[in-house]
């Protein structure tokens, strides 16, 4: 079809601009009703001027994608819109925030364009993501798949990582799509768009010091320390059911809007691993792109240890949230609830990474590794020739136990403070008020948000 003039009204797409919260956004629609959503040479140029008019105004651009990928019948035209518009999606990447909506398929080409924004949102039954469809994978590969099973909410929530928030209808979808819009600044040079105060610096939250237990080894919700230090206790959680061994999310304190990263002891003990690591870093990653300010919650047992998690490269994604954390600008502020042990507690924004200020409460342990752990390695002849190895061991972690108190790491700098944990929300919304005019001139990498 290409340079006919007898092409379907629209083209298969809608493109304009309006406003979500009285700010300006840009949005473009896939119609599916038309040649099944298909891009083509026309459809691909009304996609890219929408692009290309929210950079200009530094506005934020959802997409809505209903697409069954590229028109064949337009051959290399098709392909060639798809690469203009991936060029765009990355030249944007870090300067305007890019949701997109995926409200029914969007297979083949159609897939890298989310997988290319900051945040994809899906609808269970209804959302769908792959680059070769069930009838392709079925006569490739003999195996016979659904389209649920194949790209559906369930497996880019869970699995691949791609879904950032799923729904089960498209109203309450759209829903949080304007609510997220309402937490982002509209670009990379503006700050996110706080509300009034609301008094957080003299909020004393008392249940704070029932929520986590003393004892390490027991489980509980980290997401009830999140909800105890925002307003409203409004926490957005970002890919909840991916690597849900870390927390991420967005919300405000005092107003302000922050990221919040925390461990969750509720999934492998709180331990990161190379998923938890890649959710985290990229997470870290859009704060500081967008100027967000970060909070971290620190209950970390270590790196989860194991040749699966060797061979997924672990190494690798930690060292991907190192970097993301060491790079930030934002101002950034680590709360260590209960334990840090080892190299884990230097990844979840230690002071000596650039953490701005750091907070622990008084039961938690820092070292390099647990109590019990460490002395099984310094002392494991002694305990094997003693003659009650029982009482001995228990002075020898008790020993060390007080080398790891937070009143040591406070005497020798790496923590800022020792607080009660109910003054938690308020020392972090103090904390934030000092740091609002930190000023740090940003590196001349400073990156978009590229996924990892």
């Amino acid at each position: 079809m290409s340079g006919s003039t007898e092409r379907p009204h629209t083209d298969g797409v809608v493109t304009g601009s309006g406003e979500i919260h009285g700010r300006r956004v840009f949005v473009y629609a896939q119609d599916f009703t038309i040649l099944g959503g298909s891009l083509g040479e026309s459809h691909a140029a009304k996609v890219q001027k929408t692009i290309d008019m929210a950079m200009r105004c530094g506005a934020p651009i959802i997409s809505l994608q209903d697409s069954g990928g590229a028109r064949i019948q337009e051959g290399v035209h098709s392909l060639n819109g798809y690469g203009g518009i991936f060029k765009r999606t990355v030249d944007a990447s870090g300067v305007i925030p890019q949701i997109s909506v995926i409200l029914g398929p969007c297979a083949g080409g159609a897939a890298y364009t989310p997988a290319l924004t900051d945040f994809v949102f899906m609808v269970r039954d209804v959302s769908y993501m792959y680059l070769t469809g069930p009838d392709v994978v079925a006569a490739v590969n003999g195996h016979t798949v659904t389209h649920d099973e194949l790209g559906g909410p369930s497996l880019h929530s869970e699995i691949s990582g791609l879904a950032s928030f799923v729904y089960d209808d498209e109203s309450d979808c759209l829903n949080d799509v304007r609510y997220l819009v309402s937490l982002l600044p509209s670009n990379c040079l503006n700050g996110p768009p706080d509300e009034s105060s609301c008094g957080a610096s003299e909020d004393i939250r008392p249940a704070l010091r029932d929520l986590v237990p003393v004892e390490s080894h027991v489980v509980y919700d980290m997401t009830d320390v999140a909800v105890e230090l925002l307003d409203g206790g409004d926490l957005l959680e970002v890919h909840e059911h991916w690597a849900p061994n870390v927390v991420c999310g967005i919300g405000r304190i005092d107003g302000a809007v922050v990221g919040v990263v925390a461990n969750q002891p509720q999934h492998l003990a709180g331990a990161l691993d190379a998923d938890g690591a890649q959710k985290a870093s990229r997470f870290v990653r859009f704060c500081d792109a967008f100027n967000i300010p970060l909070v971290t919650l620190v209950d970390v047992p270590g790196f989860l240890p194991g040749l699966d998690q060797e061979g997924m490269g672990a190494i690798r994604h930690g060292a991907k949230l190192l970097y993301a954390y060491c790079e930030a600008t934002v101002p950034r502020i680590q709360v260590i609830v209960r334990k840090a042990y080892g190299g884990a507690f230097i990844v979840m924004d230690s002071r000596s990474i650039g953490s701005d200020l750091s907070l622990a409460w008084p039961t938690t342990e820092v070292g390099v590794m647990g109590a019990t752990a460490a002395v099984n390695v310094l002392h494991r002849r002694e305990l094997a020739e003693a003659s009650h190895p029982s009482g001995m061991r228990n002075e020898l972690e008790e020993r060390y136990r007080a080398l790891s108190t937070p009143y040591v790491q406070a005497q020798e700098g790496f923590v800022d403070d020792v607080i009660d944990p109910a003054e938690t929300r308020s020392a972090v919304a103090r904390g934030l008020a000092m740091l609002r005019s930190k000023s740090v001139d940003a590196p001349a990498r400073k990156h978009g948000n590229l996924p990892l």
